[in-house]
């Protein structure tokens, strides 16, 4: 499997388990210290503002949701115990995105100055490429622009999050572990790819709009029912995913910039973004390197786990 423009180096799979795990483990003790004695609401705490950047980088491009993740970190940091704050904390979820953004810009550099060089008339490939990225992201867009609202009402809760953890998993068990042996002759690079496969893939991102689902899994098994190798697959999903998250963050900052400096002011939301920067930077050449050699079945039974393991917590009224 090649992906183009990205080194590789290989990152052991505990170490990234380990990062998820006391992720959690720290985050279950600290539920409802973001509100004091007397009932008036903090500021986001810098150790927060670390925290929730560290699980969007980490998650943002694996197929496990990192909506899902953040949503379920916000619940146990207290951070949503009054809609006010849930609606801060839900953009600024969003927001800090950018460092995921800017992490795969930089892996991905020599794609995107193609794109780029594309649109300035420079490129023939490259232009062909922005325009499938445009098709991909087209259906996400107009459905997030049309149900946002009703999509945040009934499906920004944990409960939801993990039904979303749990669907997602079972489908990774359907999907093709290995395109060369379901597809003959597989579209080994996303430059082979036609605006058919881009649209496929653009449908099935819309799932995504369900936490919990996750984009990346959505638009990879998109790309492999379309036919796309594993690695072709992965790379047009992290392509997409600056358009798409773009979007998502200059849509929600351009309606709720000003909510989320008023209620977490500017240095903790910059210290989000540089530590999902980091964090994205090292789980996308993990995921990567990663993928090149097992595929995406570990991911199934994380996501199963997580869902089941949460599910019990909210019966059990422990989160």
């Amino acid at each position: 499997m090649i992906l183009h423009g990205l080194p590789y180096k290989k990152v052991p799979v505990k170490i990234l388990c380990m990062v998820l795990l006391l992720v959690f483990l720290f985050t279950v003790p600290i539920h409802g210290v973001s509100e004091n004695s007397s009932g008036e609401n903090q500021r986001l705490s810098v150790f927060h503002a670390l925290v929730l950047g560290l699980v969007e980088g980490v998650t943002e491009y694996l197929p496990v949701s990192s909506t899902g993740h953040l949503l379920l970190t916000q619940h146990l940091m207290g951070l949503d115990d009054t809609q006010e704050k849930k609606d801060a904390a839900d953009s600024y979820a969003v927001v800090i995105q950018i460092g995921a953004i800017i992490a795969v810009l930089g892996l991905y550099r020599r794609r995107s100055m193609q794109i780029l060089q594309g649109f300035l008339g420079k490129s023939p490939e490259g232009l062909k490429l922005g325009g499938m990225l445009i098709l991909a992201f087209l259906p996400a867009a107009i459905t997030g622009l049309l149900f946002s609202s009703l999509i945040k009402q009934i499906l920004f809760g944990p409960w939801a999050v993990a039904m979303g953890w749990i669907f997602g998993g079972v489908a990774i068990f359907f999907a093709p572990t290995d395109s060369e042996k379901h597809h003959p002759g597989p579209l080994k690079s996303i430059e082979d790819m036609s605006w058919r496969v881009a649209l496929v893939i653009g449908l099935f991102q819309v799932a995504a709009m369900w936490p919990g689902v996750s984009r990346s899994l959505a638009t990879i098994m998109g790309g492999l029912f379309a036919g796309l190798s594993l690695g072709a697959a992965v790379e047009f999903s992290f392509l997409l995913g600056l358009i798409t998250l773009g979007a998502a963050t200059v849509y929600e900052f351009a309606g709720h910039g000003a909510g989320i400096v008023s209620a977490y002011g500017i240095f903790t939301p910059v210290m989000g973004i540089f530590s999902a920067f980091i964090a994205a930077w090292f789980s996308v050449k993990w995921l990567v390197n990663y993928l090149k050699k097992h595929g995406l079945r570990i991911f199934g039974y994380y996501r199963i786990l997580l869902g089941i393991i949460t599910i019990i917590l909210l019966i059990t009224h422990v989160i």
